[in-house]
Formats: structure tokens, sequence, C-alpha cells
């Protein structure tokens, strides 16, 4: 009887109950019974796992080298006889390592050997025509075959096969990766060397030692034309940042590539066409340096900052490292102060919503939050607020990190928390210096919150951020960190949730009716909003981009992207007596977003709806950025409970119909 592979063999001596002479060996030494025997040849033959592995985890023993020794000779004895060519055993013969390192490096690639297990040991000059030896874990391999001859037929070169086990193939093929990674990292230390000097030639490059010293000028660093490529290139990708006012940089180690995006209006693009793999580790290591990061360490996450002078004006960049797959990824925050005008009336464009907001403001104490994910504009509308406060008879304190905005006339203080310097420790510092307004850049934890609100409930206006999908998720989130319900209710003046919408371009926007069930899907009705006109966005893919380029057709003022600048989307839950009641009964968050809009709460959703209907944006942004089931929910009971709202197409009804003119349904009744 023949079989066709050792598993196959395996399969058939289990079923037969009898062993080969290794296991044979195994039960008559006493190491292993019959049973646990048969076990350990399924599970082997099962999991893929080596034998050896699974008799020591079945039997808690290790196998002496004897019998290590004679498993490995019946293996490479079953390999020969079923692949018909020779074993290799690198225990018996000394394989080369200096000439397998050689012709991994100039002939057979290691994707080549990795992909196929194989790995090349040794060139024949002798034979006619001269051979390459290549030990392969599965000779018969036709795809391995055909990649060897393709690479090998053209120097004038055979094939000569031999077999060998997948434990050993890996431990040569480790061992020349443990050597290739070395020898790359003796390069690009060689590389960052180079880096450092030409840092060191290029002195307006440097960050400077003292916060206060001159900034470069990327303007001036821009004109460098004989600088060394990888800092023209870093200059180049910070310029082209600034002068489109973007709000993130994304720097992407790819398989393949190095890939560049930037974040403009919320959105990421491709900045750059994809650059060589190669340039990688230099770039990397290029905003490391500048950033007073330590270039050694690729392993763990570093956070920085870079500062540099823009068309005169100070732009700081912050910068986070983090280790991927092919490399780390660097993405840079832009904190263009003198991009952002800082002011409520400003920012939020709806006169009943900035009245209310004004007036939280202007309280003497309590707790005002705002929430929003990152990225929304949060720490825009804290400053803001500051700035309607902001007088010389008020004493301002903020801790922060990092320091965003610089407002002459308040303390800012940078949270440092390696020494021990965080967002409570430096709230309670406050606290001893006769403050009447705080600003705390986020509440992440119990202690933090306790401390902001025990400094609200004692005299002091306090304003901090904190993550919520919306204004009533706010209750919730301060009752997961421990908080006491009748803590909350007593100091919360109100919360500000909010988003960041693009605006439609006023030069390409493209007027449109929509249908009636897109409307119904956002809870209008057709018949309410007649009279209005909607708009989508001109937004073209990146092959019509090139084409209306060419064709000197491409719209000036948005580039063929059909959004340009951002408006924000602004949800205000004022705290009233009958939302005390329901904080301190914890009710759900469902039930106070329901009272709220009961109350005249304007939710996100239909703030951007609002937005639509000014022309300001379109349906398709309300889609990405506002729209949930639960805001139009809690707006359409409201609405139910006025009892002027259909149950079907969402009309407005008045008191004394019986029925919807619109589409015949009876009137809604709770």
């Amino acid at each position: 009887m023949t079989y066709s592979s050792p598993q196959q063999r395996s399969k058939a001596l289990i079923a037969k109950a009898e062993f080969s002479p290794f296991g044979n060996k195994l039960v008559q030494s006493g190491y292993i019974n019959s049973e646990q025997m048969k076990q350990a040849l399924v599970e082997s033959r099962k999991s893929g796992i080596p034998l050896t592995e699974v008799l020591e985890t079945i039997t808690g023993r290790q196998l002496s080298p004897e019998l290590l020794r004679h498993y490995k000779k019946q293996q490479l004895f079953e390999l020969k006889i079923l692949y018909g060519v020779e074993s290799l055993d690198p225990e018996l013969s000394q394989v080369g390592n200096t000439s397998v390192v050689s012709l991994i490096d100039t002939l057979i690639p290691v994707d080549i050997c990795r992909r196929h297990r194989l790995v090349p040991l040794s060139k024949n000059e002798d034979q006619n025509p001269p051979s390459i030896l290549v030990a392969m874990v599965d000779p018969d391999n036709l795809e391995a075959s055909d990649d060897l001859n393709r690479i090998l037929r053209p120097q004038g070169l055979a094939l000569q096969r031999m077999v060998i086990t997948q434990e050993d193939y890996q431990q040569i093929i480790n061992q020349y990766l443990d050597e290739l990674a070395v020898k790359q990292k003796h390069i690009e230390q060689e590389k960052f060397t180079d880096i450092n000097q030409d840092l060191e030639n290029l002195g307006n490059l440097d960050l400077e030692d003292a916060p206060d010293d001159m900034d470069a000028d990327l303007g001036s660093a821009m004109k460098g034309a004989e600088d060394a490529p990888v800092i023209n290139l870093v200059n180049r990708i910070l310029a082209k940042a600034l002068h489109e006012r973007v709000s993130d940089i994304h720097i992407e180690p790819q398989e393949e590539n190095l890939r560049i995006r930037f974040r403009k209006d919320g959105v990421l693009r491709e900045a750059f066409d994809p650059l060589p793999k190669k340039i990688i580790p230099a770039v990397t290591a290029r905003f490391k340096i500048i950033s007073n990061l330590d270039i050694a360490e690729r392993r763990l996450p570093q956070d920085g900052r870079i500062r540099r002078m823009f068309e005169g004006r100070k732009v700081d960049f912050r910068v986070s490292t983090l280790p991927s797959r092919y490399g780390e990824k660097v993405v840079l925050r832009i904190l263009d102060n003198s991009a952002t005008q800082l002011g409520l009336d400003k920012l939020i464009t709806d006169p009943e919503t900035l009245h209310i907001v004004q007036d939280m403001v202007k309280r003497p104490f309590g707790l005002i939050l705002v929430t929003g994910p990152t990225g929304s504009g949060k720490t825009t509308s804290l400053y803001s607020a500051l700035s309607e406060r902001n007088d010389p008879g008020i004493n301002i304190s903020t801790v922060e990190d990092p320091i965003e905005y610089s407002l002459p006339g308040i303390t800012q203080v940078q949270v440092i928390r390696e020494k021990g310097l965080d967002f409570a420790t430096a709230l309670r510092a406050f606290l001893r210096q006769d403050p009447d307004v705080l600003l705390v850049g986020e509440t992440r934890d119990k202690e933090t919150a306790k401390t902001a609100i025990e400094a609200a409930l004692t005299g002091h206006l306090v304003l901090t951020t904190l993550h919520t999908n919306d204004a009533p998720g706010a209750i919730a989130r301060l009752g997961e960190m421990g908080i006491e319900p009748f803590m909350v209710s007593s100091s919360l003046i109100g919360v500000l949730a909010q988003r960041l919408v693009r605006r439609v371009c006023s030069d390409c926007r493209i007027p449109y009716t929509p249908t009636v069930e897109e409307l119904a899907r956002y809870g209008l009705s057709a018949s309410q909003e007649v009279g209005l006109t909607f708009y989508k966005a001109n937004s073209l893919t990146t092959e019509q981009i090139q084409e209306a380029k060419t064709r000197n057709q491409l719209c000036p003022s948005c580039s063929g992207i059909g959004y340009k600048g951002r408006s924000g989307v602004y949800e205000v839950m004022r705290v009233t007596e009958k939302l005390q009641t329901l904080i301190n009964e914890e009710a759900p968050t469902d039930r106070i977003k329901e009272v709220a809009v009961e109350e005249g709460m304007k939710t996100l959703l239909s703030y951007s709806l609002d937005l639509v209907r000014q022309g300001t944006t379109t349906l398709e942004e309300v889609e990405r950025v506002t729209f949930t089931d639960t805001g139009l929910e809690a707006e359409l009971k409201a609405k139910r409970k006025s009892g002027l709202t259909c149950r079907t197409c969402t009309a407005t009804l008045q008191p004394e119909w019986l029925d919807c003119p619109y589409c015949m349904t009876p009137r809604y009744q709770d």
C-alpha cells in the first residue's frame, strides 16, 4: 500500500491502530500509551501543529534529545520517499549562512522564499549547466518551480531540489531575516545621522529650546532648492497643507508606497501621488526630529509639536506618531489661530440658539458642558464663550492639553502628566487663586468631573467638554463617571452639542426639488417646503476634475469639490425645573431628550435642516453628519403630542381637521 502524503499514511495507521517506528518507540519506552498516541496523531493532523509539540502538551513532559532525533530521522525518511528527492538535515549537513544570504540578496528574492517556503543553499559551478541547490518544504509545488525556473533560466542556471522540514526551513529563513533587520537598522541609523547633519547645516529648521525664540519661517525654507530631498519634501507637505487651509495631515506607510492625505472640511483626500516605499523611514525620522521626538523609538507612540512661521503668522502643529504594520504613521493637527475668528455671534447663525447660549455664559456660577466628537469645534466654542466674559474685572483661568488658542488677559495652564499636573490638580489649584471663570479642556474621569461640579457649586462658572453624541446624552455620561444625580441637577446650567457640516459652494451648487420620499426620511413634508429651493453639491471625481482643468472649466471657488468651508450645527439643552426633576429621578436619555424638545430645544437634525433650507448645506451633508433616528423620533413625538402632525406624511394639521388632506390618513392622537 502506497500513500500520496505523510498525512494519508498517518490517517491509515491510526485507523488500523498501527504506529510508525517513532510511535512504537514512544509506546515501548513508556513515554505515552496507545490511546494517547492515537489522540496526538489526530490532533496533529487536524491542527497542523507538529506532532512533537502535541505529544509534549498531552504528556506534560519534554521529549528527550534522543527521541527528537529519532522523530526527525523518520520524518526526513518519509519526505524523501514521498517526493523522490534527497532530504536536508541542517544538523548533519552544514548550511553556509553566507552563501544563503548572498543567493537571496542577488538571485532569489526573500518574498519568493517566504511565499513558497524554500531557501537557496549553494551554487554548483562544476555541473553543466551550473545549478542552484534549493531546499523546499514542498518540492512538488509547480508554482514554486515555475517561479524559480523563470529566475534561473535567463542566468543559465539549472534547478536542483531537496526536501526540508517546515521547522528547519523556518529556522534558516528566520536567521536570514534577523540579519537583514540588523543591516536595515544600521542603514536607517546612517540615514538618521545624515538627516541630523543636514539639520545642523540648516539652523532655521530647528525647534527652539526657549518658547520665545524666533520661529522658523516655512516660506524661506521652501526656497532652499539645494536642501536634502527629504527636508524639501517635508517642507512642501507642511506648506501645501497651510496654503490649502487643511486641519490634519496624515503620513501613512502602506505595503507598496507612502500615502499622504489631508483632511479639509472634515473629509480626507489624497494630497500627493503615492511616494516610494524606500523613503518611509527618512520622512518619518524628519518629522520626529523637528517635533523633538526620539527617532530611535519606533515601537511606542509619541507626541510632540512643531511651530513654524508661515506668511507672517505663527502656526503650531500637534504631532502624533503610531507604530503600524508597514512603518510609523504620523498625524499632524494644524492649530492656526489666525484662521479662526472667535465670537459666539460668528459661530451660531440661529438667533434663538445664540441668545440662549449667550444668556448661559452670562450666568455668575454653574457648569456649562460642550459635547461633540473630535474635530467638531468644541474648543473654538469654549474660547468664543470666554471672549464674551473676558474683562479686566474678571479672573479667567484655563487648563488644557494642549493650549490651542492664545487669548490675552487670561491665565492658561498646560497639562504635564509626567510631572503630576493633570486637569483635576490644576483645577484644585485654580480654586485657591480667587477665580471667576474656569475652563477645563476635557473631562474624562470622575475626579475631574467631581472637582468641576464642586467648583460650579461654590460660586464659579465652569466650562468644559465631554464626549457624547448629543446634549441629553451628557447626563448619562456624568452618571457613568459616578457623579450623583443631585450634584448634576443643581450645578448644570446647560449643554451645548455641536457638529460641523460643509458649506455647499455658492458658485457651482445645483438647485433641485427633492422627492416626497426623500423629504419624509428627514421628517419633512412636501406641503411645508413649497417655495423653498434645495441644492446639491457639484462634486466631481478625480478624473472629472482633471478633465475640467484641461478645459479651464473648474470652479475657482471649490476646485471641483462642491463644498467650501464649514458651518456649525448646534443643539442647546438648557436645564429647566422639569429637566432637573428628571435628572434626579435618573430618567433615561430618550425621556430627557423628549422633554427637552417639548420645551423648545432645537436638535442637531433640526438645526442642520434649517441650514439646508437656507441653502447653506445639502441633505447629503445632513445624512453624513447629523442625521439620527433618535433625533428624528424625538422631534416627531413632540409634534405628535401637540396633535398637529400627520403620522404618515408628517404634514402640519389644523386643530379642526379630522383627516390629513394630503394623504387622507386619520389624524394622529397620542
